[in-house]
């Protein structure tokens, strides 16, 4: 399933797996498990399961349709490094998207230990962008995973953030997000903590990109920082630098 997106930082989401399973902090309030119920309880024939994994292999090829360039979040809806994916079917959404290089496909996990364990398992397309989450100080462990993929872009999603994040490793990473948490149960994120991030990034020379403070009312709270909005993003990689293992 493909849709367009409210999502800032990309364009389109594209779903060969659904559902997922929480495994750290940032998943307590997951906004893609309460959409799974909804769609659930409204009848939608893929999420009659919820929010449990689920493998949809008719949309593997689905952005092979696509003619006009977007940029894509892969797995919107789940994390593609998930344990129980099985990495054959990994390898396919690979496939896909190294046969469609007009696109660009961001993935994110949170599982970064699986990640870097399967890494030299895949060919690594040049219009693939990875990145980890990383919402506190309890998990820039995933940094160091994700430093060891072979991946053109690496980016780091700070969102939830629900806690600061003073010594980030950013060697290596080309790009950072930075979000509060919405939604019902919105934990609150503190000015400073988005503040040291981007003062990071601006010394380190990597694109800083602020998404949203967050909250119950997220559109009402805006994603300006210090008066002026961060669109940043990485530079586009050459394709002559792919990083194929």
């Amino acid at each position: 399933m493909a849709t367009k997106t409210s999502i800032e930082w990309t364009e389109m989401s594209w779903n060969p797996v659904t559902g997922c399973s929480k495994v750290s902090l940032g998943c307590k309030n997951c906004y893609a498990e309460r959409m799974a119920l909804r769609l659930k309880a409204m009848g939608q024939e893929r999420y009659r399961h919820g929010f449990e994994l689920t493998l949809q292999p008719d949309l593997l090829n689905q952005p092979d349709k696509w003619i006009e360039a977007r940029t894509i979040f892969v797995n919107s809806m789940s994390d593609l490094f998930h344990e129980n994916i099985p990495i054959e079917y990994i390898k396919k959404v690979f496939a896909t998207i190294r046969r469609n290089p007009h696109h660009t496909f961001q993935v994110l996990t949170k599982r970064s230990e699986r990640l870097a364990r399967v890494a030299n398992r895949l060919t690594w397309p040049h219009n693939l962008w990875m990145g980890v989450s990383v919402e506190d100080s309890s998990f820039v462990h995933r940094v160091n995973d994700l430093v060891t993929v072979p991946a053109s872009v690496r980016f780091l999603s700070c969102e939830p953030l629900i806690g600061p994040l003073d010594e980030l490793p950013l060697n290596g990473i080309n790009w950072v997000i930075v979000g509060g948490e919405s939604g019902p149960g919105a934990r609150p994120m503190e000015k400073s903590w988005v503040t040291e991030i981007q003062e990071q990034c601006d010394r380190r020379q990597v694109a800083f990109f602020f998404k949203q403070w967050g909250g119950v009312r997220k559109k009402h709270n805006g994603r300006t920082l210090n008066g002026r909005t961060y669109d940043e993003l990485p530079p586009v990689p050459m394709q002559s630098l792919s990083c194929n293992v």
